[in-house]
């Protein structure tokens, strides 16, 4: 639970600006789950999961149900060659944009 709840204009508008800003909605060309992508560079891609695209992805579903469970920095391939093809159909900008 957050002790420090920000609420000072300036700093939401930060708070969006690092996490929101730029998002770019992209589907899952596989199970359809939808996530926030911003790419800002050719190597840096930023992937903002919503809890809804977690329950559809079943590659996680795959991966969670591994003895281990779901290895936390790992993607779904699926959906990373998803992000991919929108990037080379310029339907993410690349690039980030005053400094977001």
């Amino acid at each position: 639970m957050a002790y420090i709840v920000p609420n000072d204009p300036d700093t939401l508008e930060d708070q969006r600006l690092y996490t929101r800003a730029r998002l770019v909605e992209v589907a899952c060309q596989d199970c359809l789950a939808r996530v926030g992508v911003k790419k800002n560079s050719e190597h840096h891609t930023s992937i903002q999961w919503s809890g809804q695209a977690l329950s559809d992805c079943q590659e996680f579903a795959r991966m969670s149900s591994a003895p281990d469970g779901r290895p936390v920095h790992v993607t779904c391939p699926r959906l990373l060659a998803s992000i991919e093809g929108a990037a080379r159909a310029g339907e993410i900008p690349i690039g980030a944009e005053d400094g977001y």
